[in-house]
């Protein structure tokens, strides 16, 4: 092996303290040559490559590394330290990180919008029923957000044919029995393996997460048969390496994977319920500015604008402009769901957070970021708390506030921790509002709460309110 000095020198620390000296040889050529494949394999690690001759951090090996520690989110040290070697180990897709899949250069998408899929043959492991439903769902997690159609085909050539195998299959690519690589897919294209996706038989496939579950791992490999590669998100679908601790009862495609699907497909046809036109709406369904009546379901400040959400709609209001415009939600924001909960701009930031049940996204402008939505509880909510009212951040503090029904959080943005002694009682630390808060945003140093069609304008530094206005005041009506 040519680059053995170089591993050998990598892996010393590694592994030789934590070994004993007549097994530490064996332990280390196996591990070097797992590195060795993993890096050649999955990183484009030239198989001739030269052996370290001056520096370490200069070599060949290590900057492959470096870019396999990037790809996956590890501290970026150019060590096999126990982390990255633990990452090497885990199961995954057996398609490359970075480069071109190498028998088809470049990853072209389907000329098509209607596809078709044949299951040629069936694991063992699942009834074929079974079967059938894991690759149906798994087809239709990316239908859902682009313009694609699948059917199904019972013989004959599919666009896409599914089938399980064990080792040497005839692409090339062989499997490499139990753990490690689980599937591969390939990318569209006019030969015949184009858009293929094979399942390693070895495996223990599962309808749940005791072995391998193979919707998980056919959404991902389906994800390549329409055109993705893998994603350096580690919440994303197409991140190459598989979690077996993913929500299945809750699963849905990250933001990530929803921009990367789209780049190539666009989005799903408008519904005639959800107009996507950042126009006026004369529907019934709008509602009215001036309405007496009229509550928000969130507020939030948008780089010197202010947004105020209702149902489907979205009011964008200058503080220099009388006149607010509404638009849908869905109109600049085509993934953010309808009637969310609560929104907050984190100005030292740039970006806006939105809520909706126990989740929240992140947008920037009109750009929706990747990794969401994320579990409110990520945030260190108890999981007693299944929603958040309402929510604002203190430019001055650097805290945001989360009201949720009589009680509110605080939250260090620095820290991104909860400050301990929380909740306490939203009636004792904000006199005279609420009890319960639907919305809240800041302008001119007050805070402005909203509970119906009340509003009340309150002074942080002098601790009280000092108008009480109506909700919609804002429109000038």
């Amino acid at each position: 092996m040519k680059n053995l000095p170089v591993l050998l020198l990598l892996l010393s620390l590694a592994v030789c303290s934590a070994l004993p000296l007549n097994g530490a040889a064996r332990d280390m050529e196996d591990t070097m040559d797992l590195v060795q494949h993993y890096l050649e394999h999955y990183y484009n690690l030239p198989k001739d490559t030269k052996q370290f001759v001056r520096r370490k951090d200069s070599s060949p090996v290590v900057k492959k590394i470096q870019e396999m520690q990037k790809f996956m989110g590890l501290t970026v040290t150019g060590k096999l330290d126990s982390d990255t070697l633990e990452m090497m180990r885990k199961p995954r897709c057996g398609i490359p990180d970075v480069g071109e899949f190498r028998t088809f250069p470049g990853m072209p998408k389907w000329t098509k919008t209607h596809l078709t899929y044949r299951i040629v043959n069936y694991t063992l492991d699942l009834p074929r029923d079974a079967v059938d439903s894991a690759i149906e769902k798994a087809l239709k997690v990316w239908e859902k957000v682009t313009p694609l159609t699948f059917s199904r085909m019972c013989e004959g050539e599919a666009d896409i044919m599914i089938s399980f195998a064990v080792l040497a299959h005839g692409d090339f690519y062989s499997f490499d029995g139990p753990g490690m690589v689980l599937a591969h897919a390939f990318p569209p294209g006019p030969q015949r393996i184009n858009g293929d996706a094979h399942f390693d038989d070895d495996e223990q496939w599962t309808k749940d997460t005791s072995g391998t579950n193979l919707f998980l791992v056919a959404a991902h490999e389906l994800g390549h048969s329409l055109g993705l590669g893998h994603s350096d998100n580690s919440e994303a679908l197409m991140f190459p390496v598989y979690n077996p601790r993913t929500d299945l009862a809750r699963f849905r495609l990250s933001q990530d994977d929803v921009n990367g699907i789209q780049s190539l497909y666009g989005p799903p046809p408008a519904s005639p319920d959800d107009p996507v036109e950042p126009t006026k709406s004369a529907s019934p369904e709008t509602p009215a500015a001036c309405n007496p009546t009229l509550s928000f379901d969130a507020v939030s400040t948008l780089r010197g604008e202010v947004l105020f959400f209702k149902d489907r709609h979205v009011w964008r209001k200058s503080l220099r402009t009388l006149e607010p415009v509404i638009y849908s939600i869905s109109s600049f924001w085509p993934s953010l769901p309808s009637g969310v909960d609560a929104a907050y701009e984190a100005t030292n930031k740039d970006i806006v957070f939105i809520f909706k049940g126990n989740q929240f996204w992140a947008i920037r402008g009109i750009e929706m970021q990747a990794g969401y939505p994320r579990s409110i509880h990520t945030l260190g909510f108890p999981p007693t708390v299944k929603k958040i009212d309402a929510a604002i951040f203190d430019k001055q503090k650097k805290k945001t506030y989360f009201f949720v029904e009589d009680k509110y959080w605080r939250f260090d943005e620095k820290k991104r921790s909860m400050d301990p002694g929380f909740p306490r009682q939203t009636a004792k630390d904000f006199p005279g509002v609420g009890p319960k808060v639907d919305a809240v945003f800041e302008a001119f140093g007050f805070f402005y709460f909203f509970g119906g069609s009340t509003q009340w304008e309150f002074d942080p530094n002098a601790k009280k309110v000092t108008h009480v206005l109506k909700s919609n005041s804002w429109f000038h009506c």
